[in-house]
């Protein structure tokens, strides 16, 4: 992968980035307004630029696209932005998890493993999510 568009909304804390992914209408725009609502920052909307760097994946987003948020029965929405973060997780929303404490799961882009989360069925995914990203820096070995 070099710099082209991958299908995924991603959002970011600090330097840290979940992109999210899941067919048209599984609700990649929403979660990101949730954990926007939370203090995270839009990288891209729909479309995010994967580059790999070193051992990472830097998102970014595309320049047609920046600092926009596409909202169902809105329209399309300014939203504050990142330039780019790591991405330290996806969030594959056709997928939803079931179990209670599931083994950790990882998807390879670009031959770099990220870790892997389904959707949840609750209202605090948007608050676990961004935890997740909070605590990233200080539990690296065991995530």
């Amino acid at each position: 992968m070099s710099d082209t568009p991958f299908r995924g909304t991603t959002v970011a804390f600090n330097q840290y980035a979940l992109t999210i992914i899941g067919v048209s209408g599984s609700g990649k725009s929403s979660l990101a307004l949730q954990m926007m609502s939370l203090g995270c920052r839009l990288v891209s909307d729909d479309y995010t630029v994967l580059k790999k760097s070193g051992d990472a994946l830097i998102a970014s987003a595309p320049s047609s696209i920046k600092g926009k948020i596409e909202v169902h029965g809105i329209g399309i929405l300014a939203a504050k932005t990142i330039d780019e973060a790591k991405v330290i997780g996806i969030i594959d929303l056709d997928l939803t998890e079931t179990q209670r404490l599931p083994l950790l799961c990882y998807k390879t882009i670009d031959g770099i493993a990220i870790r892997l989360f389904h959707k949840i069925e609750g209202c605090h995914f948007p608050a676990a999510l961004l935890q997740y990203i909070k605590s990233y820096g200080d539990n690296q070995d065991h995530m």
